[in-house]
C-alpha cells in the first residue's frame, strides 16, 4: 500500500495576507515555484489567461518537510459557514503546556487572529483573519 501526501487548501479573499498569518502560526515558509519556473507568476502564466473571477494565490510548506503543504486560493465568494475541517496548532506536551498554549494564542491574536473560546488548561479555539477556525493545544 502506498501512503499518499495531502495538501490543505484554503479558499480565501486575501491569499498573501492569510498565508502570512499561517507562517506565524506554523513556522512555515513560502514554497518556491515548481521547476523549471523561477517565479510563481511565470508558473501561473503557463496555464494561459486567467478567468475573469480568478484571484491570486500563495503557497507554503513546512521547512522540515513533515507537515502538509498549504495553498491559499482567492475565490470570489465569501466564507458563509463554519468550516468542517480545522487545524490544531500543537505547542507540544513537554513540561507544563498551558502557558505555551496561552502564549501562542496571544502571538496569533497579535498577528490578526481572534480568540473564540478558552478551555482552561486544555485548548484555545481561535479564528484566523478570514474566520477559519482552529485550535491551539498541546
Amino acid at each position: 500500500m502506498v501512503v499518499l501526501r495531502v495538501d490543505l487548501t484554503f479558499d480565501c479573499v486575501r491569499a498573501e495576507e492569510l498565508a502570512g498569518f499561517w507562517k506565524v502560526a506554523l513556522g512555515y515558509v513560502d514554497e518556491p515555484p515548481p521547476a523549471p519556473f523561477t517565479t510563481r507568476a511565470a508558473w501561473a502564466a503557463s496555464f494561459g489567461e486567467p478567468a475573469e473571477d480568478e484571484g491570486g494565490g500563495a503557497w507554503l510548506h513546512d521547512p522540515d518537510g513533515a507537515g502538509p503543504r498549504l495553498s491559499f486560493l482567492e475565490v470570489p465568494e465569501p466564507k458563509v459557514a463554519k468550516n468542517r475541517l480545522h487545524l490544531d496548532v500543537r505547542v507540544g506536551k513537554h513540561g507544563e503546556p498551558w502557558p505555551r498554549i496561552l502564549a501562542k494564542a496571544e502571538e496569533l491574536r497579535a498577528a490578526g487572529g481572534r480568540v473564540l473560546a478558552t478551555y482552561d488548561g486544555h485548548h484555545v479555539t481561535m479564528a484566523d483573519p478570514e474566520g477559519n477556525e482552529f485550535c491551539v493545544a498541546a
